[in-house]
């Protein structure tokens, strides 16, 4: 679908000219000094709705049930075996579309805000950069394609932002292909392209394929639907998970095969960057969007103490999931394979979704300062020399602001603190000590909390988040979409 507001030259135009423009360019190229090596290919995989422990690769190294004890995901464990995994990777939001707009411009949710994100972001009203622009305006050469959910809920195409190629303003049901608000959480719809895991895989594919052969550096973003809310998987994968042992934490046959079929596709494109002969020159990231959805209908309220539960929720041995700022909605798995990264290694060092665009950057060949206005850093360092490299960020703090659940969260170290702005009421955790976040410890150090809250509101008031306060007016009841988001 192609929008015909600007016309394709003049578009590209003034992409360019956003880009320069907002990296405070004035009459030469800001990349001129980059070198003049082969430039890197990007590959972003982003699925949905993933908990940390969704995958049978182990997260982290000291927590010994950080991988599911049932679903299997070899590709996945290849893809870990080949790169770097970050035990404390997170989302930038607990849900998709926060989380998918902070991605693509480098900024916390916080910063960008909801209502007025259309008005803000969209290349029409305001020059904001986001990851394909800014490549362009280091290398022309590069070429952009995103595939799959895009859904930032603007009125903005992947084209309005560089894109080359897309499957267009995409969300949440071109992935829900038979399922009904009756059936998500019940039916198993068997197909032979589950969520359209085959039709996204091949797209990718195709467009590798010409850009390796036409010699041009690329970003490519594969935004999968799985493992969103409905379960879809081919007959066969679903008979192998009805045979298997459920395990004493997971044991959901229908999204365990949903989710294999998801990682073959992802073997798939690790395949095709083996074939094409382009391993040494490209970079792959992987990461969720946010948190696993738990166990509905049976959660009535998810921010439940873990202990008033009878049963083990779908992020287990995190708290919470999607909807939440505990560590069951945020932290995700979170992958990287490259030249330069140590194989089968992994990182303690958090980091998250807005880091990626000044990684690119980075990698690219850029060796000037960021834009002031990303919160994002590089993270180079970390790729290349593991945990002993070194990440400064403006706000050492990482800030996450849930807006329609009125709760925001820092976490500086170890130390998180959430606070929940109509109760009146901040938690504080050690995610060393506990990283399931079972012992609030505000009451015990209630001068780190104080002081963690102080610097959680100062960086808010800085970019003037929407709303600091909860808001006056009632909030509307979700409707099938928000649940579905």
């Amino acid at each position: 679908m192609k929008k015909s507001t600007t016309s394709f030259f003049a578009k590209k135009i003034m992409l360019a000219t956003l880009a320069l423009g907002l990296l405070g360019i004035t009459g030469f190229n800001y990349f001129e000094k980059a070198p003049k090596a082969s430039r890197p290919n990007f590959i972003f995989i982003l699925t949905d709705d993933q908990g940390w422990t969704s995958t049978s690769q182990l997260m982290d190294e000291r927590v010994l049930n950080s991988k599911s004890d049932y679903y299997q995901t070899p590709q996945l464990e290849r893809l870990a075996s080949k790169g770097m995994r970050f035990s404390n990777g997170y989302a930038p939001s607990a849900l998709c579309c926060p989380t998918r707009r902070s991605i693509q411009f480098g900024q916390t949710p916080a910063r960008q805000g909801d209502e007025k994100f259309k008005e803000n972001y969209h290349p029409d009203f305001k020059k904001v950069a986001a990851i394909p622009a800014v490549l362009k305006s280091i290398s022309p050469t590069y070429k952009a394609a995103h595939f799959g959910k895009w859904d930032l809920r603007a009125d903005i195409f992947p084209e309005d932002l560089g894109y080359d190629e897309s499957d267009g303003n995409t969300g949440n049901r071109n992935g829900d292909m038979n399922s009904t608000k009756e059936s998500k959480w019940t039916d198993l719809f068997l197909n032979n392209d589950p969520k359209r895991i085959e039709t996204i895989t091949d797209r990718a594919l195709n467009f590798m394929g010409r850009q390796a052969k036409a010699g041009n550096p690329f970003f490519l973003q594969v935004s999968h639907y799985a493992t969103h809310v409905d379960y879809q998987a081919k007959e066969a994968t679903h008979k192998k998970y009805q045979q298997k042992s459920k395990g004493e934490i997971h044991g959901n046959d229908k999204y365990a095969a949903m989710l294999e079929d998801l990682d073959t596709g992802i073997g798939k494109i690790l395949d095709e960057i083996d074939a094409l002969g382009i391993g040494d020159n490209t970079y792959l990231i992987f990461m969720a969007d946010n948190g696993a959805v738990e166990a509905v209908p049976q959660i009535k309220n998810k921010f439940d103490h873990p202990s008033t539960l009878s049963f083990k929720t779908n992020n287990y041995p995190l708290r919470g999931g999607k909807w939440t700022l505990y560590e069951g909605g945020i932290r995700v798995p979170f992958m990287v394979i490259g030249p330069g990264v140590k194989a089968g290694s992994q990182n303690n060092i958090p980091v998250t979704g807005w880091d990626i665009l000044p990684t690119l950057i980075d990698l690219a060949g850029n060796t000037n300062p960021l834009p002031p206005n990303l919160d994002g850093v590089s993270l180079k360092p970390l790729l290349l020399k593991g945990n002993a490299g070194n990440v400064s960020r403006k706000d050492d703090g990482i800030v996450f602001h849930y807006f329609g659940k009125s709760h925001s969260s820092i976490r500086i170290g170890d130390d998180k603190l959430i606070k929940f702005w109509n109760l009146k009421k901040v938690e504080l955790y050690n995610l060393k000590d506990d990283p399931g976040e079972l012992h609030d410890l505000a009451k015990s150090y209630p001068n780190k909390a104080s002081a963690l809250e102080a610097r959680m509101i100062a960086y808010m008031e800085k970019v003037r988040a929407e709303p600091l306060y909860p808001p006056k007016s009632k909030p509307k009841k979700a409707d099938d979409d928000d649940l579905q988001d």
